[in-house]
């Protein structure tokens, strides 16, 4: 019996999935993986805390080598090597050693290609300064500017990986400035649920610029487009990736409208013999449909694994991508998964908003954080459509959970029924995921209507009267403008008092909101409740107030 021949182009998660996956498919075929850079098996997501410190040694990121990967599954792994060129007719690849400059040529039967993605770089005067953080190569380089200890850093960037830079420059204990172009920090999520990230990272002292891009970079410094100097005397870059395709259109093979690897349900590329996976290919959106870049390393793992079922025979399933993707903060833990509500409203769609603010479990039981949770919901169909949360322990699980009920099909109000582990150290018997539940089969049965942070200045401006049941201290410790204080507990012997006209009802989190509608309206009056209270509304107020005058924190001068 004839060897299969096995190529791989590139290493990482997607690659060596497909690698050694095929193997445990496949014990007779010959399998060669091609590594551009150095290292081909690695923690690129753990980057960032070995730059600050947090993991130590620099070897508890290289997860495998050639040698072990040789000795353990029998594979052909070149690093420094690089696939100059496909000839699909001829079904080989010519490959060049970076070391000694050698070409050669291989065969294949079936080939990968999991090239990743690499950096974008804005061209500018001393860009060429901006560091990148992808690989071990980048991360020695980092390291080594870092040796020198510089004093202030200059993040380009304020997406997940940038933010993770920043929490890791702070811990080394430099003064970070933190440029971003977009109007908040996290882009992927919506503006209230971005606005206490960005609160954090200025009360941790790192000075952060929305709206703004970089210019120049100097020796140890950066302008910016508003003219001012920030110090910089180290500069990382996290501005986005571009699917790596050079070698897949020198080969012909199909793009997709966003500009990576168009692939099929199996991971086919036009090329009946050449799959892709990994940053560079296409993904379907589990929410719109659309085909969309996805840099996400479990869907590369998961697509490397189905590439080689595939490549061997094996019945496939691709699911559409969610997206769901989690980032910790100066303590502060975000996750999300689906679409934001910005995004779902871009496409015309008609939504359903949920914002809750539960604690992480029992609050009688010592360390309860509170959480900010968002829910965005189809309302005709009552299906999730993403989800979004911000808080501390607890943020992550609660997520997972929901993806899980997305991939599973639950609607928004299956959510108040699913049976989930309790004690009360770990969560609350209603637990936030039930909450959410709870809150959305209110709406579907039209017990509680609600409106939105960002339509409440339009419906007050329209004659409607908005209403805080909270108690007259927290009015006192901060209120939104034109509302007045009648206390729940106070609510039912005063709804005389009540001017006419609809009432928007708030409280600080939305509970007593909604208790005040149903009292309301079983008294005649139209009442609706403003959507996670006053602390959802502060939110908002917040990420808008700090796109208009985004430069609050003075530039830091190096000491």
């Amino acid at each position: 019996m004839t060897s299969k021949r096995y190529l791989i182009i590139g290493g990482v998660a997607g690659g060596m999935s497909a690698a050694t996956r095929l193997r445990r498919l496949d014990e007779h075929a010959r399998i060669t993986v091609l590594e551009r850079g150095g290292h081909v098996s690695f923690a690129n997501c753990g980057l960032p805390y070995h730059l600050g410190g947090v993991i130590e040694e620099r070897g508890d990121l290289l997860l495998q080598t050639p040698e072990s990967l040789a000795a353990r599954f029998d594979l052909d792994v070149r690093v420094r090597t690089e696939a100059v060129a496909i000839d699909r007719a001829a079904q080989t690849v010519l490959v060049r050693d970076l070391v000694t400059g050698e070409e050669t040529t291989e065969a294949y039967d079936a080939l990968v290609l999991s090239p990743g993605a690499t950096p974008a770089r804005p061209p500018m005067p001393g860009g060429d300064r901006m560091l990148t953080l992808r690989d071990i190569d980048d991360l020695d380089r980092a390291m080594a500017e870092l040796d020198d200890a510089p004093r202030s850093a200059l993040v380009i960037g304020a997406g997940f990986i940038g933010l993770e830079m920043v929490e890791n420059l702070v811990h080394r204990g430099l003064g970070v400035t933190l440029v971003e172009l977009g109007d908040q920090v996290l882009p992927p999520l919506d503006p209230e649920m971005a606005a206490p990230v960005a609160e954090r990272l200025r009360e941790a002292g790192v000075d952060v610029r929305l709206g703004t891009q970089v210019t120049e970079l100097g020796p140890d410094t950066g302008q910016l487009d508003d003219g001012t100097v920030v110090p910089a005397e180290f500069v990382l870059g996290s501005i986005g990736v571009r699917p790596d395709t050079a070698l897949a259109v020198a080969a012909g093979l199909e793009l997709g409208e966003r500009g990576g690897i168009r692939v099929g349900d199996d991971l086919r590329t036009s090329d009946p013999r050449i799959w892709a996976v990994g940053d560079a290919v296409e993904k379907v959106d589990a929410v719109s449909g659309e085909h969309r870049l996805v840099a996400l390393a479990g869907l590369a793992n998961r697509h490397g694994r189905l590439a080689a079922d595939a490549i061997t025979g094996r019945d496939i399933r691709v699911r559409d991508a969610l997206g769901t993707a989690v980032v910790g903060v100066l303590g502060l833990t975000i996750a999300s998964t689906g679409s934001p509500e910005k995004q779902l409203r871009r496409s015309g769609r008609e939504l359903r908003v949920i914002h809750t603010h539960p604690v992480s479990h029992a609050g009688y039981y010592p360390g309860a954080e509170q959480m900010a949770f968002k829910l965005v919901v189809d309302a005709a169909t009552d299906e999730i459509l993403g989800a979004q949360a911000v808080g501390g322990d607890g943020v992550d699980k609660r997520i997972d959970v929901i993806a899980t009920a997305m991939a599973g099909g639950l609607a928004a109000s299956d959510l108040a029924d699913l049976e989930l582990a309790y004690a009360p150290q770990f969560s609350s018997a209603k637990d936030p995921v039930n909450l959410l539940g709870y809150v959305a089969l209110n709406a579907v049965d039209g017990l509680t209507p609600s409106i939105q942070w960002h339509e409440l200045d339009a419906a007050m401006a329209a004659g409607d009267v908005l209403v805080d049941v909270r108690t007259p201290g927290e009015f006192a410790d901060g209120a939104i403008p034109g509302s007045i204080n009648v206390p729940l507990d106070e609510l039912r012997s005063r709804i005389g008092e009540l001017p006419a006209g609809r009432l928007i009802v708030h409280c600080k989190v939305g509970q007593r909101g909604h208790t005040a509608v149903r009292l309301l309206a079983q008294h005649g009056r139209d009442a609706v409740n403003l959507d996670g209270g006053y602390l959802t509304w502060r939110a908002g107020r917040a990420a808008h107030a700090h796109v208009a005058a985004p430069h609050v924190v003075a530039p830091r001068t190096a000491a």
